[in-house]
């Protein structure tokens, strides 16, 4: 790069590998027109601008380090499994919008998704965070428990049979929170799951993409669509 600078012929590769040395004589030749101070001043102003360069080039490797660490732990914390185990598709008894109350028998907004299961199922954490609350909810939910995962998401689990997860604990995606059961305002054993984005209800049917083929997803929006009546 420097001897372009210096508008001599670059360096053969032979060269740089030491296979062919440059006569000193020949070298002298090439740098001759240049004066010994526009030498220094060039090499100096140059290195400079390479250091610069060299710096900034790091402080963009910590960055982008920074942005993969941190995709990395936003993609484990993200809520992307089901809470209950469903390999056969066929445990989602009411999905998330309006749907009928089962005790008030009118139209209600359905927060979330009803995932049926016999008493004792294990619920599992749907990505990684910490629990931000377990506890019994006297409003319906029974024993409940919220996680909260960072990066604006919370998931909460509801009806549970027994808690085995605790307020503070941090826990792993698939990571066994507590068991399903038929506490609160339910009419049969089950779990209903919410997904939470900055504070708004989203759809958790759109969180299950590690454990669901396709084929297998396009089936559960079919269900979870379907206009039943809710579980709690």
């Amino acid at each position: 790069m420097y001897r372009v600078i210096f508008e001599a012929e670059p360096l053969d590769d032979n060269i740089r590998s030491g296979k062919i040395s440059l006569d000193p004589a020949e070298l002298e030749k090439k740098l001759s027109p240049f004066s010994n101070e526009s030498l220094i001043a060039a090499l100096d102003q140059n290195m400079t601008e390479l250091k610069n360069r060299m710096n900034a080039q790091q402080g963009s490797y910590k960055v982008l380090q920074q942005y993969i660490e941190n995709k990395q732990e936003m993609l484990a914390s993200i809520p992307s499994i089901q809470p209950v185990s469903n390999k056969q598709l066929e445990r989602i008894a009411s999905g998330f919008g309006k749907r009928i109350d089962p005790i008030y028998k009118i139209e209600k907004f359905h927060a979330g998704l009803d995932f049926t299961a016999p008493i004792g199922t294990p619920i599992y954490a749907t990505g990684n965070g910490i629990v931000e609350e377990a506890t019994y909810n006297t409003e319906g939910y029974g024993n409940n428990i919220w996680i909260k995962h960072g990066f604006g998401y919370r998931t909460h689990y509801c009806h549970m049979v027994k808690l085995k997860s605790q307020q503070g604990q941090q826990v792993k995606r698939g990571e066994v929170i507590g068991w399903v059961g038929n506490t609160g305002k339910s009419t049969g054993p089950h779990c209903h799951y919410e997904v939470e984005r900055k504070g708004e209800k989203i759809d958790p049917i759109h969180f299950f993409y590690n454990d669901l083929k396709p084929e297998d997803f396009e089936r559960m929006v079919k269900m979870s669509q379907a206009s039943n009546q809710a579980f709690d």
